[in-house]
Parts: structure tokens; sequence; C-alpha cells
């Protein structure tokens, strides 16, 4: 009997994905204010590649990788975290935001680090101004909470992941427990964080399911956890990996409407 539900966080239960691109277009669009010449969409899409490149020459790459935190969560997190390994990410974020900016500035054949500057400190404003909650969210959250224990296992540093529960205060009460990566100073798919779930919420593994939209975190990790994984994919996206979840559903109502959870 399913007495847990794990939840991932990111493009699970918020629309992290929609939240960075509504930053960088009001970033974007205010970088036109400054320079009526510039083309908006062509900035955005020159910083994006600029930001992953940089992202991946740092020495701090491997961590943010263990702890799974993207490119662009680094141009506005500012990973005021006390583990280990996080006071180098800290360093680096300041520095790394403002060339992303200017490099992609520089491809539209601006040169100008001041404006550059401006630029990386709107951006992480936008991304607060935007969280975004999925329609189904809540209404699942409200049916399940009161039945199973609900667990949020998020991949990421403590301070950026804290910082979207804040900015979207509705979501934490309906948390028995809340796990962060970071803290644990290891990422799914790694069976750490599986592990520190069936623990803290004091059940067995066959007692616990796990739902998010990532196959190469989530779902991989529930399965070598022995965890039954049920793979969100809201986009109907074809899975080419040898990744086979439990089941896949298109919408977090249709666990409402799951077997193993009628009680």
């Amino acid at each position: 009997m399913i007495k847990a539900i794990f939840f991932d966080l990111d493009d699970t239960l918020l629309w992290d994905k929609q939240s960075i691109q509504l930053a960088f277009e009001q970033t974007c669009l205010f970088a036109r204010q400054e320079h009526p010449d510039l083309d908006p969409v062509q900035l955005e899409q020159d910083v994006r590649e600029a930001a992953k490149k940089l992202y991946q020459s740092y020495d701090s790459y491997a961590f943010t990788q263990n702890i799974g935190i993207n490119p662009f969560e680094g141009l506005w997190g500012q990973f005021r975290d006390e583990m280990e390994g996080f006071e180098q990410l800290r360093d680096i974020a300041p520095s790394y935001q403002l060339a992303a900016w200017e490099k992609g500035l520089e491809k539209s054949g601006i040169v100008d680090r001041n404006f550059a500057q401006v630029l990386a400190n709107q951006f992480p404003l936008e991304r607060r101004k935007h969280p975004i909650v999925y329609e189904d969210t809540f209404q699942v959250l409200d049916q399940l909470h009161h039945t199973f224990q609900l667990l949020l296992l998020t991949n990421g540093s403590p301070d950026l992941q804290n910082t979207k529960l804040e900015i979207t205060p509705q979501l934490v009460p309906y948390f028995d427990h809340i796990i962060i990566s970071g803290s644990l100073l290891k990422g799914k798919p790694d069976s750490k964080m599986f592990l520190e779930g069936l623990y803290r919420a004091g059940i067995h593994k066959e007692e616990a399911i796990m739902v998010g939209d990532n196959l190469h975190t989530d779902i991989k990790g529930a399965n070598a956890t022995g965890i039954y994984s049920i793979w969100l994919n809201r986009d109907h996206v074809i899975n080419e990996t040898d990744i086979v979840p439990n089941l896949e559903i298109h919408s977090l109502e249709e666990l409402l409407q799951l077997p193993i959870l009628k009680k």
C-alpha cells in the first residue's frame, strides 16, 4: 500500500522553464529600451548560448552537475549556502552572470560592460517576478495531502530552491518533508535523495511513488532505488532513452485516478 508520494519541484509543480523564459523576455525587452535596434529574441538566444558555454568552463561545473543546478539558475542564484562546495559557486556567480550578458550583447555589436551589469542585475529581478505554478498543481495536492505523506525532492541549491518556495508560499504547507539536494551534497538520480525521503517518511520503498518530469534524474533515481516511478510527460515528448518509468502520465490530474492511490 502506498503511504507517501515524492514530488519533484521544477517543471513538475512549478513551471520553471516558463519562469526563466519570461525573465529572459522581459530583460531583453528592457535592453531594447536602451538600444532600440537590438533584437530581443536574438539577444536571448545569444545570452543562453554564452551562459551554457561559460557554465561548463568553470571548475565548479562538476559540483553543479552533481547537485543539479543548471546554467539559467546560475544567472539568478546567489548561492548563500553554507555547505561544502557552495563557496566557490557563490564567488563565481556574479562574474558569470555579468559575462553571460556581456558576451550576449557583444554578438549584437554592443560592447558595454556597464550595461551588461545592468542586465545581469535585472534578470534576477524579473525571475522573481514570475513564479508560475501549473494549473493542476494545487487541485491535485489538495486531494492527496490528507491521505498520503507528501515529500518534495528537489535538486539544487537550498538557498535558490527555498527562494522559489518563498515566492510561491502556498506550496510549502502541503509537504511533510522538503529535501533539497544541496543539503545532502548529492542530487537525483543518486539514491541518497530517495533513501533520505524513505527515512524521513518512515516507510519502505514499496510504500512510495516518485512523480517527476525528468527521466534522467527523477525516474532513473527512483528506478535504481526500487521506488515506483511515474513520469510526468506534459509535453508528450518521445522517450528516446533506455530509462523506463513504471507509468507515464501527461497531467498531474491523472494521479487522482490511479488504482495504486485508491485507499
